[in-house]
């Protein structure tokens, strides 16, 4: 049986420039600093060796001490594995698959990973130095919460600056946010940092989806786990730079993946929140298919908006949208008439 030593002349014993207690002569023991949860960053990456350079590096360059950092290839030709492990060395895992779509390669980053936390990061986005330390002490401390996210700056194919997306704009409270998440989805995936558990219970990202996967996720995360938002800009992500096909396809997925989780969850979403996603839901995208040159769906979707206003301010967003359709329709017209007549509704 060990017993503390105490030394007579009060507090705790000295030790000597060798590290040797003074009064027994045995070395003393260095206080060790309690170990933090590892956290692991997932880097799903597809021909995009310059990019990837950079959202490697900001991964590494963080103030948070373990942090594992999995790239996945997804099949990519442009020799971008090589270039990052030539770069980087074994100080990032670099997994290699084929082709199969963001949302694959996510998967199968996730489910390699070691961490007691999961963080996001495609490959053409960037952390701050102080992203995962800020986020994992949040955690930390509201063992409750599931996942935390931050405010996000939006940046252009050059990297400048554009705008701030903050996300108390839609996420006014942290906790049980579902009611809001409904409203508008938006995630960001470079923003997001959840625990392992988060993962186990909801799963990963939807494959069968070409875009959208992300709001999918968001709102399966918020149905069974309450969320938080550190209020600061921690996340610089490249909007997107996507053709207008693919633009218009993003639109769909988006009004897919809404309707069928309001359909799916009917019985834990209240009805008044039914109504409210599905409206904010038709509106947004309204205006998304005006500016992909679809004016037929745009209109269509701005029908079904107006059958699910059920109060004041839904009218007013209803009144907001056809006034907007309008503008550009007489607009185009307009164009039209000139000869001059563009896809972009500007």
């Amino acid at each position: 049986m060990h017993f503390p030593i105490h030394d007579p002349r009060g507090g705790a014993p000295a030790v000597d420039d060798r590290g040797l207690c003074e009064l027994t002569g045995a070395r003393a023991v260095p206080k060790l600093e309690p170990v933090r949860p590892l956290v692991s960053a997932v880097i799903p990456t597809y021909n995009r060796a310059r990019d990837a350079r950079i959202a490697v590096a900001t991964a590494l360059s963080q103030t948070y001490p373990e942090i594992e950092v999995i790239v996945v290839d997804d099949g990519s030709t442009d020799g971008t594995a090589e270039v990052l492990q030539q770069e980087f060395g074994d100080r990032i895992r670099v997994l290699r698959k084929a082709n199969g779509g963001v949302s694959s390669a996510r998967n199968h980053g996730l489910a390699a990973a070691h961490g007691d936390y999961l963080a996001l990061l495609d490959s053409d986005d960037e952390w701050l130095p102080t992203h995962v330390e800020a986020q994992i002490d949040l955690l930390e401390r509201r063992p409750d919460f599931g996942m935390v996210l931050t405010d996000v700056v939006a940046m252009d194919e050059q990297r400048r600056e554009l705008d701030r997306f903050r996300r108390r704009d839609i996420l006014p409270e942290d906790g049980d946010v579902l009611r809001w998440v409904l409203r508008n989805p938006a995630l960001v995936p470079a923003s997001a940092t959840f625990r392992r558990a988060v993962y186990v219970d909801v799963g990963g990202f939807d494959e069968t989806l070409r875009t959208a996967e992300d709001l999918d996720f968001h709102l399966r995360v918020a149905l069974r786990w309450k969320i938080a938002v550190v209020e600061q800009p921690l996340t610089r992500a490249m909007r997107g730079h996507d053709g207008l096909s693919e633009l218009a396809q993003t639109y769909q997925d988006y009004v897919g993946v809404i309707e069928s989780f309001v359909e799916g969850n009917r019985d834990r979403i209240a009805p008044p929140d039914r109504d409210a996603a599905l409206l904010h839901a038709y509106a947004r995208n309204a205006r998304g298919f005006l500016c992909a040159g679809d004016v037929r769906e745009a209109v269509r979707c701005a029908v079904r908006c107006a059958r699910r206003a059920r109060t004041g301010g839904d009218a007013a967003v209803v009144a907001k949208l056809g006034a907007d359709l309008a503008k550009t329709a007489a607009l185009r017209a307009h164009r039209s008439l000139l000869g001059r007549c563009d896809v972009d509704g500007r």
